[in-house]
C-alpha cells in the first residue's frame, strides 16, 4: 500500500528538485547498434562452469556492452546533484534523505540493461571522468585481478565519493546473483559528515533466455561515522512471483533518530523515482532521466552512459594509455566489429596472463599507481586514492611518463 501511494505521488510530481544540464556537448549516440547475442549458448558456458568463480571465465564478446566495469561504477554519479543538495541542507534528517536517495539512484540503469555485461577490467586499467557540468573529477583503477577489486574516487566542492568494490557471482541454474562487498563512502565537507553504506544483491533472472530481467534486493544501512544523530535503513523488496509487473522494483526507507524512532519515511521504485511524504512539504526527491527513444537499439544506454566511452582528440592527448577508452576490444565492439573484438579480447586477456606469469617468475607484485591499500576507521581493508592522478596528468603529463602496456 505504501508503495502504491508513493507511485501515485511520483506520477503526479514533476521531475526531481534539481536536474544537471542535459546538453553537455558530448555525443548523443554510439557508432553502431548493439550486437544480437540471442544465438549465444549461455547455457553451455554456465553449466560448464557451475561452482566456479565466473570472474575467471572468459565469455564471448557479444555478451558485453562497450563499457568496462570501471565506467559502470562511474554511472553511480549520474545523479550527483542529490549530493550537491545534501551539502546545502542544515537539517541532518533531511540531509540523510537526500544521501539515501542518491544511494538508490545508482541502481536505476538496471531497468534497461539486462542483455549485456560490462567488460572486466584488466589489472592496472584506469578510467577518468571529468564532468565540468556536474562539478566533479572521477578516477578509478583496477587494483586487483583475483579477487577482482575496482577502486574509485571522485571529488567536488560539495562532496567526496569513494569505494573499492569486490564482486562475487553465484549461479543458481536459472538466475545469477552479483554480490558486492566493501562499502560506498560519501563525505560532505560543509557539515563534516562521512556516510558509509553497503550495496544490495543484484540478481539476473532467466539468465539462459532472452527474457532476462534484473532486480535488486536486500537491506541497505547508512551510517554517518562522524555523528550518531541519525541512521537510515532502506529495503529493496524482492519480487514476489505472483506479483504484477507494476509492483516490481519497490524500495522503502526510514530515517531513524538516536532512539530508533522514525523521523522520515520515503519510498517508490528504483527505476521510477523516490517520494518523501514526511517533509513539511511532501516532495518528489528524484526521478531518473528520460531514456533516449532508441535505447533498446543501443545496449539500453542512457544519455549519460553514451558519453562515457567517447574519445575526443583533446582527451587522447592527455589520458594515460591505460585508460579504458584506449582498450581495443571494447572500441571494436562499440564500432560494431564483433568478430574482430572477440579476437582482440582473447589477445588482451592472454597478454594479462603472460604479464602475471612474468611477474611471478621475477617475484614481483603489481603495485597500483593511483590507489593504496589501508585500513578504514573500523579496521577493515580498503583501497583509497593516493592523490596523484590529476597532478601527474598536469605535470609532467602521462605521455612523458612510463606507463603499463596493457593492450
Amino acid at each position: 500500500t505504501a508503495t502504491l501511494n508513493y507511485r501515485d505521488s511520483l506520477n503526479n510530481a514533476s521531475n526531481g528538485s534539481s536536474q544537471a544540464p542535459t546538453d553537455t556537448g558530448r555525443r548523443s549516440t554510439l557508432p553502431a547498434p548493439g550486437a544480437d547475442n540471442s544465438q549465444i549458448g549461455i547455457m553451455t558456458i554456465l553449466y560448464n562452469n557451475i561452482g566456479k568463480d565466473l570472474s575467471r571465465v572468459s565469455m564471448p564478446v557479444a555478451l558485453n556492452e562497450p563499457l568496462s566495469l570501471l565506467q559502470r561504477v562511474s554511472e553511480e554519479l549520474e545523479y550527483s546533484e542529490l549530493l550537491d543538495i545534501a551539502n546545502s541542507i542544515d537539517d541532518p534528517y533531511v540531509r540523510m534523505v537526500y544521501v539515501a536517495t542518491f544511494s538508490i539512484s545508482g541502481y536505476a540503469w538496471a531497468s534497461w540493461r539486462n542483455h549485456y555485461k560490462p567488460f572486466n577490467p584488466v589489472l592496472g586499467e584506469t578510467y577518468e571522468s571529468h564532468r565540468e557540468e556536474r562539478g566533479f573529477h572521477y578516477i578509478s583503477e583496477q587494483v586487483s585481478h583475483h579477487p577482482p577489486i575496482s577502486a574509485c574516487h571522485a571529488d567536488s566542492e560539495n562532496f567526496t565519493f569513494w569505494q573499492d568494490q569486490r564482486w562475487k557471482n553465484k549461479f543458481w541454474g536459472k538466475s545469477m546473483e552479483v554480490i558486492s562487498s566493501a562499502l560506498v563512502n560519501v563525505a560532505l565537507p560543509k557539515y563534516g559528515d562521512h556516510y558509509e553504506w553497503n550495496k544490495v544483491v543484484t540478481c539476473i533472472h532467466n539468465v539462459l533466455s532472452q527474457q532476462r530481467w534484473l532486480e535488486h534486493y536486500g537491506e541497505v544501512v547508512i551510517k554517518n561515522t562522524k555523528s550518531d544523530v541519525c541512521t537510515c535503513k532502506i529495503t529493496f523488496v524482492k519480487s514476489r512471483y505472483w506479483s504484477s509487473e507494476n509492483s516490481k522494483n519497490e524500495v522503502q526507507g526510514v530515517v531513524l533518530d538516536k532512539a530508533g524512532e522514525v523521523v522520515h519515511r520515503f519510498g517508490g521504485l528504483w527505476h521510477e523515482g523516490i517520494f518523501c511524504d514526511t517533509l513539511p512539504t511532501p516532495a518528489c526527491i528524484w526521478k531518473p532521466n528520460v531514456q533516449p527513444d532508441d535505447h533498446a537499439q543501443f545496449y539500453g544506454f542512457s544519455h549519460y552512459a553514451r558519453e562515457l566511452n567517447e574519445l575526443t582528440p583533446e582527451l587522447k592527448a592527455v589520458l594515460p594509455p591505460t585508460d579504458t577508452r584506449f582498450r581495443p576490444d571494447q572500441r571494436l565492439l562499440e564500432n560494431g566489429e564483433t568478430a574482430k573484438a572477440d579476437k582482440k579480447k582473447d589477445e588482451v586477456e592472454e597478454k594479462q596472463r603472460e604479464r602475471r606469469k612474468e611477474m611471478e617468475k621475477m617475484g614481483q607484485e603489481h603495485i597500483p599507481k593511483f590507489f593504496r591499500k589501508t585500513l578504514d576507521e573500523a579496521g577493515r581493508e580498503a583501497w583509497v586514492y593516493n592523490g596523484t592522478y590529476w597532478k601527474l596528468r598536469k605535470d609532467p603529463g602521462f605521455s612523458n611518463m612510463e606507463n603499463l602496456d596493457l593492450w
